[in-house]
């Protein structure tokens, strides 16, 4: 990273913490009836926490995310975190204002406790002996966080896509820990089309010799081949057919006629490939069976019978986001959530805000997402003392 763009973010150097709890015998019970400890959670804070610590914003992270929202983990660093334009000084999650948290959740692979993880009872790495888990068991392992760091009451949760899911799961299971919420272009249930495009991702992580029904060797012959196919299938419905014109079109790669063979004729197959080798390097397979399976599993109709009930005893304010090209969770989507918020007459505001480049839309820069959620929190902020627990 150089000088000029270090002195130009706003949180610079931070750090990953660790938080270790639910040890045996006081396991973390689990939605699908087993117990799983000792959890560890990798998080990162930014600001500082205030006195009456009523100031604090939890985000949550997608698929593919981490506890690294923002700033860079050194000076030589040359990408900072996966939304570093929204934390810090004068950002939307202010940092001279809130106290922002982000935890890389329970099955993920970048410190906190998942699959890649060693098992404590076999000194090996619980491979597809980690219990399978939830949005719900995501949130669930966050709350003893938050409560660790002293946070009675957040101000706010906010996320998108996955991070979307775990804001409405807080909202409903912990209402009284949750002052405002911000769910960013994401579904109160995945439909047939998403769970369908999970399944091929897994599909092709499992037709991967190397993948060994799990029980690969985390340091030598990993199935790289099948998770950068799933990577690429993934990130295609990412975007959008308006921004993939306008970015690759029909242009060939380094060459000025088809190749007539199997080589990389076209600039987005390049582009799907380098998506894909970038990502085995810094995920794991079977952490993205596990996650991706959470987010089929997500349904709130189903959990509480409809979407209305589910909104029932709902008191936090909602700020919820679609954008006009995502097509893997629509603005159809987003609207059955504020119209379940509106039938329990909850304080809800909705944009849909016009953006060429699809799901992907809320990790880029807008100063119509920024400026929604700057001024939506700053009046929650300002009446915080109204909602006292």
């Amino acid at each position: 990273m150089s000088d000029d763009a270090f002195e130009n973010s706003s949180v610079g150097v931070v750090e990953t913490q660790y938080f270790t709890f639910a040890e045996p015998p006081n396991e973390m019970q689990l939605e699908n009836g087993e117990r799983l400890g000792p959890i560890t959670l990798a998080y990162e804070t930014f600001g500082v926490l205030n006195s009456e610590r009523d100031n604090a914003i939890l985000l949550c992270h997608a698929l593919s995310g981490d506890a690294h929202v923002a700033g860079y983990h050194s000076q030589e660093d040359r990408k900072p975190g996966w939304w570093d334009f929204m934390v810090g000084s004068g950002r939307p999650f202010d940092t001279d204002k809130y106290f922002v948290i982000c935890s890389n959740v329970i099955g993920g692979c970048k410190g906190s406790t998942g699959p890649s993880s060693v098992n404590p009872k076999t000194g090996k790495p619980y491979n597809l002996s980690f219990p399978v888990v939830t949005i719900g068991d995501m949130v669930k392992a966050q709350k003893s966080l938050i409560e660790h760091l002293g946070v009675k009451k957040l101000l706010s949760v906010s996320g998108g896509s996955m991070g979307g899911m775990q804001v409405l799961e807080w909202a409903i299971e912990f209402p009284l820990m949750v002052t405002s919420a911000i769910p960013i272009a994401t579904t109160s249930r995945l439909n047939a089309q998403g769970i369908a495009f999970d399944e091929v991702g897994r599909q092709a992580i499992y037709a991967d010799a190397n993948w060994q029904k799990g029980e690969y060797s985390h340091t030598t012959r990993i199935p790289a081949e099948g998770l950068a196919v799933a990577r690429m299938l993934a990130h295609i419905t990412y975007l959008s057919e308006e921004s993939m014109h306008e970015k690759f079109g029909r242009r060939l790669r380094e060459k000025e006629r088809y190749g007539y063979d199997f080589s990389t004729d076209f600039e987005v197959e390049s582009y799907l490939r380098h998506q894909g080798e970038s990502f085995i390097k810094r995920f794991d397979a079977n952490t993205y069976l596990y996650i991706s399976k959470a987010i089929d599993y997500f349904d709130l109709q189903r959990d509480y019978g409809s979407l209305e009930n589910a909104f029932k005893n709902v008191p936090a304010r909602f700020l919820v986001i679609s954008f006009s090209s995502d097509w893997l969770f629509t603005t159809a989507q987003a609207k059955e959530i504020v119209r379940a918020l509106k039938v329990n007459r909850k304080n809800v505001t909705f944009y849909e805000i016009p953006s060429p480049y699809g799901h992907d839309a809320f990790l880029m820069r807008n100063p119509a997402m920024e400026k929604m959620i700057s001024d939506f929190l700053s009046h929650a902020y300002a009446e915080r003392g109204n909602h006292a627990v």
